[in-house]
């Protein structure tokens, strides 16, 4: 039996009990330390995603195979004093994206591959998608449903297969559970051409067509085990964060969707990009079936405003002086120019637009130049030049509400803990729609 602690998510929702958790879509170092340490202080488990670009057998963007990243998690959450039977490994939007340009048997057996990986290293939350064109699929027609679930039952496949593995090195290991179902943007974000689309509600035909195409691609394959482990389908409940705002949940729009899970006793709603969504819109999330909430730049974004707060008042307590400042905020978007790659799709507009929405957009591309040579360097001469604390005039100007936990002895004067606190106020946001406490193991 299995008794993955996002199983009980779905207990609790089929109770109407409106249970569900947020997912750290992120490999910042400060979030994963905001997260963890906050789960400790409020006795919640932590799930932390990571993407097939971000981490796969190639070491993705971040240079990591899963099996390093898990270590990468397990040693902040070491430095954290956070049970590690509390974190929950995931693996988001698995399948053969990275891989799209090439013929479906290239590309399957990558994924395949990918999916391995992932499951041998401990990750228990599996997110199977199937969902992009491969080179030879016909362009002049949509990719079926059939075609996507039969891809992602074999994939379901390699995952129970490697599972059993697992076994041999760790009899105690937690059998995976599996989200099927992409009706959300491409891992990173809509691109600038596709916008958001007017973020169309998943229609309930769509919804129910993509359950039952799955569930008997599973069948087909005598994966009954792998389709009780199937917790959640993706659908789009109607969010997305845009530069400057966001598409907000509305209740009235989705109530057909949320009252369609309501016939389903096995599975739950995940959401993606429910970044800069409302406290409010948040926990209506959660009470209309959503059981999982996604946020990845919600979270950087609060990191590097705290890491731009701490750069004015720097220029503020440094100008006219022979202290080495970091120039953070220069030195960040130089890196940006450098290599536009990361962000040039995403940003339309004039210089001056696209400028400001390098420094500020909410789709936080600068997220992905934080590791760089450079922005580290800078980051840690700003960290230097505040290692004694910040003055308390300039912190009261920047970054008033750890001004006033600092004051009351909530929080320590220093730049770390300062840009943590920042982050936990997005985290604090999830925490009350979700009540995740109750998974806590």
């Amino acid at each position: 039996m299995n008794n993955h602690p996002l199983k009980r998510i779905v207990k609790h929702q089929k109770n109407n009990d409106p249970v569900g958790i947020y997912s750290v879509c992120s490999a910042n170092p400060f979030v994963l330390k905001a997260a963890l340490r906050r789960g400790l202080q409020t006795k919640t488990p932590v799930l932390i995603e990571s993407t097939s670009n971000q981490v796969n057998q190639y070491g993705g963007y971040t240079g990591m195979v899963p099996e390093d990243f898990r270590n990468f998690v397990f040693e902040v959450a070491k430095e954290e004093n956070f049970p590690f039977e509390n974190i929950i490994l995931g693996g988001d939007h698995l399948g053969p994206l990275t891989w799209a340009s090439l013929n479906e048997d290239e590309a399957m057996e990558k994924a395949s591959k990918l999916i391995e990986l992932y499951v041998l290293a401990g990750f228990t939350k599996i997110h199977i998608d199937t969902s992009m064109r491969l080179k030879d699929d016909d362009v002049n027609e949509a990719l079926s449903t059939e075609v996507i679930a039969k891809r992602g039952a074999i994939l379901a496949e390699v995952g129970q297969k490697a599972y059993k593995k697992l076994l041999e090195k760790n009899p105690n290991a937690t059998a995976p559970v599996y989200i099927v179902g992409s009706e959300v943007p491409i891992p990173g974000g809509a691109t600038a051409e596709s916008g958001d689309g007017g973020v169309e509600v998943t229609k309930v035909e769509d919804f129910k067509a993509t359950y039952d195409t799955f569930k008997k691609a599973f069948e087909d394959r005598n994966l009954q085990d792998a389709w009780e482990n199937v917790i959640a389908i993706v659908v789009q409940p109607g969010v997305e964060e845009k530069d400057a705002g966001c598409t907000e949940y509305d209740r009235e729009k989705a109530k057909d969707l949320m009252a369609a899970i309501k016939e389903y006793d096995n599975v739950v709603y995940e959401g993606h990009s429910t970044d800069y969504q409302t406290k409010q819109a948040l926990r209506e999330l959660v009470e209309d079936g959503v059981g999982v909430l996604k946020v990845g730049p919600g979270l950087t974004f609060a990191a590097r405003e705290a890491l731009y707060a701490l750069a004015f008042a720097e220029k503020e307590q440094y100008k006219d002086t022979d202290v080495k400042q970091s120039n953070f905020i220069e030195v960040l978007d130089e890196e940006m120019l450098k290599n536009p790659s990361n962000w040039q799709k995403h940003y339309t507009g004039t210089p001056q637009e696209i400028a400001l929405k390098r420094k500020y957009s909410f789709s936080d591309r600068s997220r992905y130049y934080i590791p760089t040579e450079s922005v580290t360097e800078a980051t840690n001469i700003l960290l230097n030049n505040f290692k004694d604390g910040v003055p308390l005039n300039l912190l009261s100007q920047f970054m008033p509400i750890q001004y006033t936990k600092v004051r009351d002895g909530i929080i320590k004067n220093n730049p770390e803990d300062l840009i943590i606190d920042r982050i936990v106020n997005t985290i604090d946001e999830y925490l009350q729609a979700t009540n995740q406490d109750k998974l806590w193991i």
